[in-house]
């Protein structure tokens, strides 16, 4: 597969061939949907916690004698029926991630890059750098290029001044070459990457 490559002055900077076996994958709609959840749930901080019967602090009396009240008999405070008992089945704290074998993560990375290659939506810029942290001359920039919501992949590093940049611009986020996720990628509705963020994310799914 071939493309241009562009420059963030939104001209030609040559042209590059993507390795069809990383950005010309098939639709894998399963794959993307396993990877996404294990990714939302990995995030998860899980530290929700209700009070069970033992928890609660109250006294292990009888709350009222057994006959002669007319109401219902009651052998302790903590029962869930009670006013401030305890609660059955709740959650508690607890980690809601789960394994996911590294080949079909790496799979659903590749099948991502190649869902946005088929769809048009990958575009390759020469370099994500600028002079100065201007978001001013950043959000021109982006305004020729057409990029509204967009996910730019660097290198090992980001430069600063584009990030910085970058930061203040809504719909636009910005990651190293170790940083690309399945989710990000599908979230933006532009996938930009670098010359050097193509050469990493090759050598990582070969």
């Amino acid at each position: 597969m071939k493309l241009d490559v562009v420059s963030l002055d939104n001209k030609k900077a040559g042209s590059i061939d993507l390795d069809d076996a990383i950005f010309g994958l098939g639709e894998r709609n399963d794959l993307l949907a396993r990877t996404v959840n294990w990714q939302l749930a990995k995030r998860r901080s899980g530290n929700h916690q209700t009070k069970g019967r033992s928890d609660v602090s109250a006294t292990g009396t009888k709350p009222f004698k057994q006959k002669g009240t007319g109401r219902a008999r009651q052998g302790t405070r903590v029962a869930p029926q009670m006013r401030g008992g305890g609660v059955v089945f709740g959650p508690h704290v607890r980690d809601h991630g789960h394994k996911l074998p590294k080949k079909v993560r790496k799979l659903a990375l590749a099948t991502a890059l190649s869902a946005k290659a088929q769809s048009g939506k990958l575009v390759i810029v020469d370099e994500a750098k600028l002079s100065a942290p201007k978001t001013a001359d950043l959000v021109k920039k982006l305004s020729a290029l057409g990029w509204g919501h967009a996910l730019v992949i660097d290198g090992e590093t980001v430069d600063q001044n584009f990030a910085k940049a970058a930061n203040n611009i809504v719909g636009i986020d910005v990651l190293p070459s170790q940083g690309a996720n399945v989710y990000d990628i599908l979230r933006r509705d532009t996938l930009v990457l670098t010359k050097v963020a193509v050469e990493k994310l090759v050598e990582r799914l070969k």
